[in-house]
């Protein structure tokens, strides 16, 4: 049996042929009878659906994935999981690389491609942590989640339950949440 397996993350999802609709269609045109979807970042080893899949592969049967680093994260991961899937009779599929063989010359151009993945990753996080070095060094840099509400906004609906309206009417005149005006009003 073919199974596809298509993985995206809040990172790259919508970009460069990562989507999951996208995944789903390629693995759809390869012909996979069962094609298992999972949305988790690549910071995490944990793909529970993946797991899963692994362990009802059986000998035979192909598993299909369209980009090598929606396989694995890591090369020495990708490495462990593709020799434990030759060594149990299944072949891997990779769209963008083509079927990688159980041969010496298969192993090195999968270890290859896999460090270079590995490699690009480590790059992306390094061109973030020096994009966030040289913000920060903005005085009005400010580090997180950006407010959704103004402080405007925020006295306007303290004003609201002081004058006598209840957290349910201030919530549906301003779509402040009664959490975030108990914080507010304990900041006061």
């Amino acid at each position: 049996m073919i199974y596809g397996y298509a993985r995206v993350s809040t990172a790259t999802q919508g970009r460069d042929g990562n989507s999951v609709k996208e995944q789903v269609e390629a693995l759809n045109k390869y012909g996979c009878a069962e094609i298992i979807t999972e949305a988790f970042t690549g910071k995490t080893m944990e793909r529970p659906k993946f797991g899963a899949l692994l362990d009802r592969l059986q000998e035979g049967d192909t598993l299909v994935v369209c980009k090598l680093d929606r396989f694995a994260r890591t090369a020495i991961d990708g490495v462990q999981t593709v020799r434990d899937l030759f060594n149990r009779g299944i072949r891997v599929h990779i769209l963008n690389m083509g079927l990688i063989e159980n041969t010496l010359t298969g192993n090195l151009i999968l270890t290859v491609m896999l460090a270079f993945a590995e490699y690009e990753r480590g790059m992306i996080v390094e061109r973030t942590q020096v994009g966030k070095s040289v913000a920060k060094q903005n005085p009005d840099f400010k580090d997180g989640r950006p407010k959704k509400f103004t402080s405007i906004q925020i006295s306007h609906a303290l004003e609201l339950l002081e004058s006598g309206k209840s957290y349910t009417q201030v919530k549906a005149i301003t779509g402040i949440s009664k959490s975030t005006l108990i914080r507010a009003k304990r900041n006061r």
